[in-house]
C-alpha cells in the first residue's frame, strides 16, 4: 500500500513539474534541515493591551535564540474584523490587535538580527468588507474577486476552488487581475519589507493548492507550510496522510504541510495508551512524517487545537491531554520532520527547562528533518525508537511502560512517562 501511495505521489510530482515549471522547494524543507519552528502566539494573544503582543515577544528574543529556535511564526499581520487576525479586512494595513506596523517591524528585525527567520501567517482564502459584506478596501477589489457561489449572493467571480468558508467572502483565486496579482503585490510590497522570509497559509483546503505554490514562489519563500486540517479516521490513516501528500504535490512541492496525521495519532496514544498507532505496517512512523519527513511540520498543539495559558483555556478543539504534553514533545523533538514549539508551553505552562533539554539533545545528536528512525517498540503503553542524527544517535521512549536502550547510552533528559538517551 505504501509503495503504491508514494508512487502515486511521485507521479503527481512529475506531472506538476512539467506544468508548474517555476515551482521550487523552500530551502528549509529540501531535506536534512535542522529547523525548529516556534508558534509565537496563541489564541488569546491579541487580547493583550499593555504591553501589546509584539512587545511581549520582543522581550523574549534573546531567550528564544538560546532555546534553539530557528524560525518564528507570527500571527496574521493585517487589519482584521476579528481580533485574532483571521478575518482580514485591509490587507495593506499592518496595524492590528497584536500591535502597530512599526512594532511588528521592530520585533521581526530583532529576530532576524539574531539569526531567527520570521514566518507570516497568510490568510487568503477569504476576506471581509470594511463596512459591509463585500466593500474591499486597501487594496480595493470589486465583487468580481468573490466566488459566484459565496453565501453573500454578491460574488461575480468563478466558482470556488475548495469548500466554502462562511466567516468571510471566499476569494476567486482564478481572478488574475485583482486576486492573484493583489495577493502577490501584498506579499512582496507589504509583507516582505517587514522582514518576513517564510509563509504559513491558513485554511488551505478552501482553495486550490496550486495557488499556494504560485504565491509561495512569487514570494520566494525560504519556509512554507499549509494548514490542511481534515477529519481523521483512525481506521484509515493512509487516506489522511495521502491527502497531505496530494496537497503538497498540488503546490508543485513548493510548500510543506502541518502533520495533522501525527497530531491525531499522538492524541489517541497519549489519551488512550494506543502507542502502537505510531508505527505503520512497513515499520515507519505512521504520520505524514513517515512518508515525506522533509515537508512534514510536526506539532503537539497550536492556537486552534489546544489550551493556551492553562489547561482548558483557548479554543481547545483537539488537544493532547494536558498532563501528557511533554510526551508529545519527546516524540516530535527526537524525530524527523520540522518540529513546532508552542509559545505558551514555554512561558505559561513553565515547560521551558524540559523543552530546552529536548532541543539540546536533538541538536547535539544532529537530528534533522530526514533522520532515519528505527522503531524498537510500538505497543499498548509504550513507544520506543532510535533516531540517527548526523553526529550521534538518540534513543527515546514515551508511555508508562518501562524500556531501556541498553548499555552504552547516556540519559539526556526524562520526565513523566518519557526519556531520551544519546550514544
Amino acid at each position: 500500500m505504501r509503495n503504491k501511495t508514494i508512487l502515486a505521489s511521485m507521479l503527481a510530482s512529475a506531472f506538476l513539474a512539467t506544468s508548474y515549471a517555476y515551482a521550487a522547494t523552500p530551502p528549509a524543507q529540501s531535506g536534512n534541515s535542522q529547523a525548529i519552528l516556534l508558534q509565537g502566539f496563541h489564541w488569546k494573544s491579541s487580547g493583550y493591551a499593555s504591553p501589546n503582543w509584539y512587545n511581549t515577544v520582543l522581550n523574549n528574543v534573546a531567550d528564544l535564540k538560546a532555546l534553539g529556535v530557528t524560525h518564528v511564526w507570527f500571527p496574521p499581520p493585517s487589519d482584521s474584523a476579528a481580533s485574532e487576525g483571521y478575518l482580514p479586512r485591509q490587507l495593506n494595513s499592518l496595524n492590528s490587535r497584536y500591535g502597530s506596523s512599526a512594532e511588528l517591524t521592530n520585533v521581526v528585525r530583532a529576530f532576524t538580527n539574531n539569526g531567527i527567520k520570521a514566518i507570516a501567517d497568510v490568510v487568503v482564502n477569504h476576506r471581509v468588507g470594511t463596512t459591509g459584506w463585500s466593500d474591499f478596501t486597501n487594496p480595493n477589489w470589486t465583487t468580481h474577486a468573490i466566488v459566484n457561489n459565496d453565501e453573500c449572493n454578491c460574488g461575480l467571480g468563478n466558482a470556488d476552488t475548495g469548500p466554502g468558508f462562511d466567516g468571510g467572502r471566499d476569494l476567486d483565486h482564478k481572478n488574475v487581475g485583482e486576486v492573484q496579482n493583489g495577493i502577490v503585490n501584498w506579499l512582496n510590497y507589504t509583507i516582505k519589507p517587514v522582514g518576513f522570509s517564510g509563509l504559513r497559509f491558513d485554511y488551505v483546503k478552501g482553495f486550490g493548492a496550486s495557488y499556494v505554490g504560485q504565491y509561495a514562489n512569487a514570494f520566494n519563500a525560504e519556509f512554507c507550510v499549509g494548514e490542511l486540517w481534515n477529519d481523521l479516521n483512525l481506521n484509515n490513516i493512509d487516506a489522511h496522510r495521502q491527502g497531505i501528500m496530494d496537497w503538497i504535490n498540488g503546490t508543485g512541492n513548493s510548500c510543506g504541510a502541518f502533520d495533522f496525521t501525527t497530531k491525531g495519532l499522538l492524541n489517541d496514544a497519549l489519551a488512550n495508551g494506543n502507542y502502537w498507532r505510531l508505527k505503520d505496517s512497513s515499520g515507519k512512523p505512521q504520520g505524514a512524517v513517515g512518508w515525506w519527513p522533509a515537508m512534514a511540520v510536526t506539532f503537539v498543539d497550536n492556537h486552534d487545537t489546544g489550551p493556551t495559558e492553562s489547561c482548558g483555556t483557548g479554543q481547545n478543539h483537539w488537544p493532547v491531554p494536558c498532563g501528557a504534553v511533554m510526551q508529545g514533545y519527546a516524540y516530535i523533538l527526537s524525530h524527523p520532520g520540522i518540529p513546532t514549539v508552542f509559545y505558551p508551553h514555554i512561558y505559561n505552562w513553565n515547560l521551558k527547562t524540559e523543552i530546552a533539554a529536548l532541543i539540546k539533545a536533538r541538536k547535539a545528536a544532529g537530528v534533522h528533518s530526514t533522520s532515519p528512525v528505527a522503531i524498537q517498540q510500538a505497543t499498548q503503553g509504550l513507544y520506543a525508537a532510535i533516531v540517527t542524527g548526523s553526529t550521534r544517535q538518540l534513543a527515546m521512549k514515551i508511555g508508562p511502560n518501562s524500556w531501556s536502550p541498553g548499555a552504552g547510552w547516556t540519559l539526556q533528559t526524562s520526565g513523566n512517562n518519557y526519556a531520551v538517551w544519546m550514544k
